[in-house]
């Protein structure tokens, strides 16, 4: 990764509503709408851009995001680098938009596209999951069959409510042929897990996200299940990975958790390290914010990076959906021809 630069710039935020196609929902929690903060930082002649959602369960929402930028303006302002902004601003949506916006912003002014700042070869198109909210089980399969119908990989959200099994059984009988995982967004307890892991098995579930509740994961340690588990919620950012090693396999990098591209590309490393396989997710949002997840998702082992798919518009240029897989094109955050 180059040195980066300390520019002095003018700091722009604003919170931006992008409503929804259809409420997305996860165990404790169902999505209408979707509120995200933009940050813009100008040197006068060119403007790098980042966007955030924030971590809801955090309570790191737009408004807060708004108030943490708010509050470093000053700094900012003044030039930062990304390597200060580490310790300027804890892991949040506030760190990853100001990030995203200098990484883009160096890109604008140098010329070249991020990847090639980052030292990385020029990013391919990535196979990518598509998230089905949990639903009855006709819905769910309807879905599979429909909107996601070139998809090849899904992931369900499931609830730990009792119909479980039956959304598991319904989609793959739907889809004999994609690739499938589960997430339980902490909604499951072990027994509910052991009750549910047959059918699982069955169906050829391939990954269990998130399985139990923040807090509980010493439950995990040690416990060889014939399906990998995925840290998502227990991991934000570097300091947790070391914990997960025996309890987790895939550990759900997202740059909202982790406080944006510089951290995510760290804990990329860090999980090769360990001997941890990195995943990239998002919190959801709209296109500018998956272009800097799809350069961190170039090093990981699954991409899951369908937010924009939720909304019932998306930026221009939009990254780009085709047959199961996802590319970034020119003109989109630090990607040439910008």
């Amino acid at each position: 990764m180059t040195e980066d630069q300390r520019v002095p710039v003018k700091l722009q935020a604003s919170i931006e509503r992008w409503l929804m196609i259809a409420p997305l929902k996860i165990a404790g929690h169902t999505f209408n709408e979707m509120d995200v903060v933009r940050v813009r930082l100008s040197d006068g002649e060119h403007e790098g851009q980042g966007e955030a959602a924030g971590v809801f369960y955090r309570n790191d929402f737009p408004s807060a995001i708004l108030a943490q930028t708010e509050a470093v303006r000053a700094r900012v302002e003044a030039g930062v680098t990304r390597r200060e902004l580490r310790d300027l601003l804890p892991p949040s949506g506030a760190r990853n938009a100001i990030d995203c916006a200098l990484w883009d912003l160096e890109s604008r002014r140098s010329g070249k596209p991020v990847w090639m700042l980052a030292g990385m070869k020029a990013p391919e198109p990535l196979l990518t999951t598509f998230t089905l909210g949990a639903d009855t089980p006709e819905n769910m399969a309807a879905g599979a069959l429909g909107k996601y119908a070139e998809a090849r990989a899904i992931k369900l959200k499931l609830l730990g409510d009792g119909s479980d099994a039956e959304r598991v059984r319904a989609v793959r009988a739907a889809r004999e042929d994609v690739w499938l995982g589960v997430d339980g967004n902490q909604g499951f307890t072990l027994e509910g897990l052991a009750e549910l892991l047959p059918t699982l098995v069955d169906s050829r579930i391939a990954l269990i996200e998130q399985p139990c509740k923040v807090g509980e994961e010493h439950a995990l340690q040690g416990l060889h299940l014939p399906i990998p588990l995925a840290a998502d919620e227990s991991v934000q950012s570097l300091q947790d990975l070391t914990g997960q090693v025996g309890r987790f396999e895939f550990i759900n990098i997202k740059l909202d958790k982790c406080g944006g591209l510089t951290e995510a590309l760290l804990m990329i490393a860090e999980c090769r390290r360990l001997g941890l396989r990195p995943m990239v997710g998002n919190m959801g949002g709209t296109s500018l914010a998956m272009a800097p997840a799809l350069l961190a998702g170039q090093y990981c082992d699954l991409v899951d990076l369908d937010g924009p798919l939720f909304f019932t518009r998306d930026r221009t240029p939009a990254v780009n959906y085709n047959r199961g897989l996802v590319s970034t094109p020119d003109g989109l955050w630090g990607w040439s021809g910008s």
